[in-house]
């Protein structure tokens, strides 16, 4: 027999939060760890040792990692917005297809392919738009601070880069940053209350309905 937790009011009436609530929610924050750690661990790489050829395949197994927890992420997520979840879903999805098409396609490490042929940032750029749009989600709910900058750094870094607009330099400083704040995120995201993350069970239940009706 399944145990449930308090009662809730909600937007729409009473609500539980059961075992299998919480676990998916576990599963989002340890996903985001996981992509924020092997991205972080990769960019500090490519900023120290940005020529070492060792790094430079690490950084594609690192990539895999953020790509693989960034997935999860998209898909334990709790949104309101059906539409808005399935987008991120499949821009996370169309970001990994070209990924992987950009790592078939040139000799060069995923990581040395990116940077030096900005164009296959126009496909590998839509799994950052996903992880963006992560970042407003929780920006919206939640007022982080991080995600504050997060939400104009990622595109303003990849667009900048692609465009070929920014100095190496400043390119370097807002990946660096990118970096610890998206720590700052994931380790914040540990330490928050459950209940949060899982929202208004009431509202995601009137939506269901209304839909159903509509069908």
């Amino acid at each position: 027999m399944e145990i449930t937790s308090e009662i809730y009011q909600g937007q729409f009436g009473e609500f539980t939060i059961t075992k299998d609530d919480r676990f998916g929610v576990i599963m989002y924050r340890s996903a985001l760890a996981i992509a924020a750690l092997c991205f972080s661990v990769g960019s500090l790489l490519a900023l120290l040792q940005p020529t070492n050829p060792d790094i430079l395949n690490w950084l594609t197994w690192l990539y895999i990692g953020f790509s693989v927890g960034l997935g999860v992420a998209l898909w334990t997520i709790h949104i309101y917005l059906e539409l808005l979840h399935r987008v991120l879903q499949i821009f996370w999805a169309i970001g990994t297809i070209a990924a992987v098409g950009v790592a078939l396609y040139f000799s060069e490490p995923l990581a040395i392919a990116i940077y030096d042929h900005p164009i296959a940032l126009i496909g590998v750029g839509f799994s950052f738009a996903a992880l963006t749009g992560i970042f407003f989600k929780e920006t919206f709910c939640f007022n982080r601070f991080e995600t504050k900058f997060l939400v104009p750094l990622l595109p303003l870094l990849i667009l900048g880069h692609l465009a070929n607009i920014l100095p190496v330099a400043i390119e370097k400083v807002l990946l660096g940053s990118w970096a610890v704040l998206f720590v700052i995120f994931a380790i914040r995201k540990v330490t928050q209350e459950i209940p949060p993350d899982i929202g208004d069970k009431s509202v995601f239940a009137y939506l269901k309905a209304q839909k159903q009706q509509a069908v």
